[in-house]
């Protein structure tokens, strides 16, 4: 899919979990030949303004988005999907709308999830606990050090890099979601579905197949299988999402073609993205859309 990209709708940047900052992510970006980028970071609207005025400065064409993480609690699935919620760059310029986000953006991370998952991470594995994993408590100053906005990547960074625990098995059995101390981030359906209705944001359900990604992949461990997916997934057209991400570096071939299914089926756009985070094992540039389907997307975004 990568020889002619033309947008790469799925990126992240410091504001969130990604190495690059808002402008050197659009300067790679320029730099690969691609002419326009999304910048969704994980549940924060932060890096937006900065990537607007990279992509005026190095003449890219910027998408503003946010990947707005969605707990489950059932039976069958604990753990977190998410949305690519994109909206036009003049709705940064509405105090009620970013408020309103920020708001909603608000209730599935921060401090107190942070905090919550410490506690839990150090009641099942803590130095004094039957399955003591960690040579000392995990205090909630490791994570904060590492970021304001922290994610399952800082958790894992924490462990690396003050435990020494580098097995990515112990690692995962640690912060995973089959993990006896996980507790999931983001918000309600119900809770995004009500503000992305009221002010019409095009919302892409992301990377739908990556939780049965063959072999090892950066969220097999910890999204859910196809299978799962697929059972959630008519909640998600009731919500009104209009896209699928299709193109993703956690598809294989035969999952492609099954969400390009899914999408004839339900009339939803196909969008792709890099998910970048890095410039070595998670860059940008290596999945995206042609021409004509960005076009398609441009025309739905309000």
């Amino acid at each position: 899919m990568n020889q002619t990209i033309f947008a790469d709708l799925h990126n992240h940047t410091r504001a969130s979990d990604g190495d690059f900052t808002p402008g050197q992510l659009v300067e790679n970006i320029k730099n690969l030949g691609i002419k326009a980028v999304a910048v969704t970071d994980h549940d924060t609207l932060n890096a937006l303004k900065d990537a607007v005025n990279a992509g005026k400065k190095y003449n890219i064409e910027v998408i503003c988005g946010v990947e707005v993480s969605i707990r489950f609690k059932r039976p069958y699935f604990t753990g977190t999907m998410h949305l690519l919620c994109y909206f036009k760059e003049e709705r940064l310029l509405d105090d009620q709308f970013v408020k309103g986000f920020n708001k909603v953006l608000a209730q599935g991370r921060g401090e107190k999830l942070v905090r919550a998952r410490v506690d839990e991470i150090n009641k099942f594995f803590g130095p004094e606990t039957d399955n003591a994993l960690l040579k000392r408590e995990l205090e909630f100053k490791d994570i904060a050090a590492l970021s304001n906005n922290a994610t399952r990547r800082h958790f894992a960074i924490a462990l690396e890099q003050s435990f020494g625990i580098y097995d990515a098995d112990t690692i995962n059995s640690i912060i995973g979601n089959n993990s006896p101390a996980y507790l999931p981030s983001g918000v309600r359906l119900e809770t995004v579905v009500e503000f992305i209705r009221k002010n019409h944001i095009l919302a892409v359900l992301a990377h739908p197949a990556a939780g049965s990604f063959p072999g090892k992949g950066h969220y097999k461990e910890v999204l859910p299988s196809i299978k799962i997916v697929e059972r959630i997934f008519p909640e998600f057209i009731e919500a009104g999402i209009k896209g699928l991400e299709v193109y993703y570096p956690g598809h294989i071939r035969e999952h492609r073609e099954l969400m390009k299914s899914w999408a004839q089926k339900h009339h939803l756009l196909i969008t792709g993205g890099s998910d970048c985070h890095d410039g070595i094992e998670r860059p940008a540039g290596v999945e995206g859309i042609l021409e004509p389907e960005y076009k398609l997307f441009k025309a739905q975004l309000a």
